[in-house]
């Protein structure tokens, strides 16, 4: 298929995981792609890219601020001549503990990684799409807005899920679609760069084990997820069969609705 023929995406957080794979079948499918993120892994995922004959470009953002964030978007739009899709990427669970456990630092930090990313890329990604009159914009939040031992990383989706709804009603009538999906457990390879290096230090195996455990049994499949079952949805919000959709989360979770 080539349903991205011609458009100008770009994908946060794409240095490994869903954004790589995410990434890769986009610019299979015809799209110009920047790959942003902070991991000099990105350079990896351009080359795969270019050696199958796909058009990818990097940039090393550090989107937890609002300077990475609009600097990446401009470059994007600048060397792209343009953003047709944005595929809202960063976020992560840092560490899973009970919530009286986590220090007041670990919950900003929770809050940096999984919000703020997600606001700051809508807004910065306005100043593109607007004018053109067109867009999609595909945020990745997750199943885990009910979990355990992740409170903050939960209040973080919610939000996501929240910016994903009001930002659609907003934007519909001038061209543009918000909409989202929600992970649930998904295998991936180990992390280029951990979400924490220290995190482990501050929770024990069975706090985690709690959330493997909950994961698996919310679903109704009874396992975890793929790269390719995640990057599936995405790329298909993205492209124009779904073109009258707009504000919804979907869950891909193996039925597990949160």
């Amino acid at each position: 298929m080539r349903r991205f023929e011609g458009k100008r995406a770009v994908v946060t957080g794409s240095a490994q995981g869903i954004g790589r794979r995410v990434a890769e079948r986009m610019a299979g499918e015809g799209a110009s792609v920047m790959v942003v993120d902070r991991s000099d892994a990105r350079h990896d995922v351009v080359a795969a890219i270019r050696a199958e004959g796909g058009v990818a470009e990097s940039f090393p953002g550090d989107l937890e601020t609002w300077e990475g964030c609009k600097d990446a978007l401009a470059f994007a739009a600048q060397r792209l001549g343009g953003i047709d899709i944005l595929v809202n990427n960063v976020g992560g669970t840092i560490w899973a503990k009970p919530f009286e456990h986590y220090e007041p630092e670990q919950i900003d930090a929770e809050i940096r990684r999984s919000l703020f990313p997600t606001l700051y890329c809508c807004r910065a990604t306005l100043d593109h799409m607007l004018p053109a009159g067109a867009g999609v914009i595909v945020n990745v939040s997750s199943i885990a807005t009910r979990s355990l031992n992740r409170v903050p990383y939960a209040a973080a989706k919610g939000g996501v899920n929240a910016i994903t709804a009001s930002l659609a009603w907003e934007v519909a009538e001038r061209g543009i679609r918000v909409v989202a999906t929600a992970p649930g457990g998904t295998d991936a390879p180990p992390r280029a760069i951990p979400r924490n290096p220290n995190a482990a230090e501050d929770q024990r195996e069975d706090w985690y084990r709690t959330i493997v455990d909950q994961t698996v049994g919310s679903s109704l499949m009874k396992r975890y997820g793929t790269l390719d079952e995640q990057a599936g949805a995405i790329l298909f919000l993205a492209s124009d069969e779904a073109s009258y959709i707009t504000g919804v989360t979907l869950p891909v979770s193996g039925g597990d609705l949160g």
